[in-house]
């Protein structure tokens, strides 16, 4: 298997778990354990928190100790072990503990990913548009297979097709690997030691850093309470996995062109595009709760995250050494992509049962900052 097929099967694979943990383990708390949605909000909050804080201190550490490949097939075996606990556990404690442990183990895997994505397209030019278009297919699939199975067998079907994918996930993993990926560590290595203080001096990277905690935190009432949402203006489980769906197409084909249309774009130039998407996305559905305006507003994920995700991407691709790479992806993975979300879950939740559409103009109100630093810093920082 090459280097381009083995990371397109593997970015499926994760992603595939992802499509069922990200927008629906709200709804299965919320059914199957029978919790409201404010007390899921706060567990998965909670979550959100132990990934952010696994993300950004375990990770670059056991990338100085073990290789990416040995280190994602142990994070893929531990987090079926965990998820497994879920069966049994009925009390509120115990919900909270394994969501804890769940999330100091599975969300390391995204970093480690990407972090391997990284090195490939550095040492072996691979494009990572096009491996990472196969992540969204697997996110896809997921949601018309948790919609299906939570139309004919209610919300406990998600567990199971969540403790499947990992498995498939931890098998995948096993396939033979790059060999950039299969490299171990060397012993006090100083730049990889350094690595995290050398990007906390660099303004650059800071502000990057930031922004992106905007824009990605800003899709916390999409991912925790999209599925509730459509709940509550009364579509069916069945279709609701096929509205959801719509986003990860528009994202699909983004990522498929994203390595040719973007080229020769400016970081920030798609910052600024993923901000104004976001600003659009989240005000439309405050202004207008409709099905049909949700479904519209789909197609602008592949601006709000996509966009987002890719500057990111190549800005570390272009800006950053090698040994750089797990701690920025660690950084990006614990404040972007889980203290932002946790944070803005968690007061999301509170909205929501204010009002559904509320939860989502509040997302608003970090997207549209985010556009006017890239305005502010943008000639500063040549990003």
């Amino acid at each position: 298997m090459n280097n381009q097929k083995w990371l397109s099967l593997n970015f499926f694979a994760f992603f595939f778990t992802w499509g069922v943990f990200l927008p629906y383990w709200t709804a299965w708390l919320t059914n199957e354990k029978e919790l409201s949605v404010s007390s899921a909000s706060l567990i998965l909050g909670a979550g959100m928190v132990a990934r952010a804080l696994s993300t950004l201190l375990f990770f670059p550490l056991l990338t100085r100790i073990m290789s990416l490949r040995r280190l994602m097939q142990l994070l893929a075996i531990a987090s079926v072990a965990i998820l497994a606990l879920y069966i049994p556990a009925n009390s509120y404690f115990m919900l909270f503990a394994i969501t804890f442990a769940f999330n100091m183990v599975y969300p390391n895997i995204l970093p480690g990913m990407e972090s391997g994505a990284t090195v490939l397209m550095q040492m072996e030019g691979i494009h990572y548009g096009k491996s990472r278009s196969y992540g969204s297919l697997g996110y896809t699939i997921a949601l018309l297979i948790v919609g299906g199975a939570t139309a004919l067998w209610q919300e406990s079907a998600i567990l199971w097709v969540m403790l499947a994918g990992l498995a498939f996930m931890a098998v995948s993993l096993s396939a033979t690997s790059p060999p950039p990926l299969r490299i171990k560590p060397k012993p006090r290595n100083p730049d990889g030691e350094a690595a995290t203080a050398q990007l906390l001096k660099s303004k650059s990277f800071l502000t990057l850093l930031a922004v992106a905690t905007l824009l990605q935190g800003a899709h916390a009432a999409y991912y925790s309470y999209g599925f509730l949402y459509l709940q509550d203006v009364g579509v069916n489980s069945f279709y609701i996995g096929l509205i959801l769906n719509i986003a990860i197409l528009f994202e699909i084909l983004f990522f498929a062109k994203a390595d040719t249309l973007f080229k020769s774009w400016p970081v920030s130039s798609m910052l600024l595009l993923a901000g104004a998407g976001s600003t659009l996305r989240w005000i439309l559905i405050f202004l207008f709760p409709s099905v049909w305006v949700f479904i519209f507003s789909q197609a602008l994920h592949a601006l709000s995250f996509g966009a987002a995700h890719f500057a990111f991407i190549q800005y570390i691709f272009q800006k950053l050494a090698p040994s750089q790479i797990p701690a920025a992806q660690g950084m990006y993975a614990a404040i972007a992509m889980s203290l932002s979300v946790a944070f803005l879950t968690v007061a999301g939740g509170f909205l929501y049962e204010i009002s559904p559409g509320l939860s989502f103009l509040g997302m608003a109100s970090f997207s549209l900052p985010a556009i006017i630093a890239v305005l502010l810093t943008r000639k500063k920082f040549y990003y």
